[in-house]
């Protein structure tokens, strides 16, 4: 159902697309009249004769992807200020909302990481969800826009009634600028459909209580380009930069993906965070396990400096094919 008319009529839209204006009689539940919802035709008039109860779309249910992720913030290296950051505006509020109550202020209701590819964005919102016993809802905004064309509106409605029915929950947003980008006066149907969804997540960003159970992170690669109305407070009004790693930053992340490897005693991370400058945290990893490789290749026990320096080569020339 599409929209509820004065008169006992109703606008449908059947399987394939097509829109119908129909008529309901009066002994329907009026409450449960509401765009969205599934009803039954009569063949012949095609009067609405049954509402049916709310069922949640198969592939929101499977977003229960984690009861729990297994991510701390011990496996996150070089972003210490981050993490202080999102323990404050996330877990705290989850935690402890009766701090706030008692200073009189509300938390922010959704926070925005912001930073090129594979720095940490996900691995934050996981271990947040870690340390607050939080299942773990992941959203890549990109994916339903295209996927549910038509729909996302409906999608984001009911991610968020899942997220109420399971809390405690962390709902993470990624590639939150395909949906939230500045909006145009001239506007294409497609881009149209995008706008909806927009509208819908912010519809509820502004009925969520932001010391409840759930926790709302969006995550980008191009915070330039997002709309005003998402990032006004009382939405996502608390932004947390997530850069390429110091080269501090790197030794740690070399340090923690090393944790579990026999490597040789030899081998300098001084010297390898040096030579990795602009590398993120995904290439990092990237560089341990390609170093893991060649060790197995020469068939040794261990990994050496060489092999290292090999998988940071080897790094350099994938980036050059993106």
């Amino acid at each position: 159902m599409t929209e509820v008319f004065d008169d006992n009529q109703v606008g449908i839209q059947g399987n394939v697309g097509h829109e119908f204006l129909v008529t309901y009689p009066k002994s329907i539940n009026t409450e449960h009249l509401e765009p969205g919802a599934r009803v039954a035709l009569n063949q012949n008039n095609l009067t609405v004769v049954n509402v049916f109860p709310k069922k949640k779309d198969k592939n929101i249910t499977a977003m229960e992807i984690d009861e729990r992720p297994d991510i701390t913030y011990d496996d996150i290296g070089g972003l210490k200020y981050q993490i202080v950051e999102i323990r404050e505006t996330v877990e705290l509020p989850i935690k402890h909302p009766e701090i706030f109550e008692e200073i009189g202020i509300d938390p922010p209701k959704g926070i925005l990481l912001y930073g090129p590819p594979g720095t940490g964005k996900t691995l934050l919102a996981k271990a947040v969800a870690n340390e607050t016993n939080a299942r773990f809802i992941k959203l890549v905004a990109s994916e339903f826009v295209n996927k549910y064309l038509g729909e996302g509106s409906r999608y984001v409605r009911e991610v968020f009634e899942l997220a109420r029915e399971k809390t405690p929950a962390i709902i993470f947003i990624d590639e939150i600028d395909a949906i939230g980008t500045k909006r145009m006066g001239d506007t294409s149907g497609a881009d149209r459909e995008v706008q909806r969804t927009l509208m819908q997540l912010l519809a509820e960003l502004d009925g969520f209580d932001s010391r409840g159970d759930v926790g709302i992170i969006g995550a980008t690669n191009r915070p330039d380009i997002l709309d005003d109305a998402l990032l006004r407070p009382g939405r996502f009004d608390r932004a947390i930069e997530v850069p390429t790693p110091s080269k501090k930053g790197r030794k740690h992340i070399l340090e923690i993906h090393t944790k579990r490897m026999k490597i040789d005693d030899d081998i300098d991370f001084d010297k390898i965070s040096e030579i990795t400058e602009g590398f993120s945290g995904a290439d990092l990893k990237a560089a341990c396990t390609e170093a893991g490789m060649f060790a197995i290749r020469s068939a040794r026990k261990k990994v050496i400096t060489k092999d290292f320096l090999d998988a940071i080569d080897k790094i350099i020339e994938s980036s050059k094919l993106k």
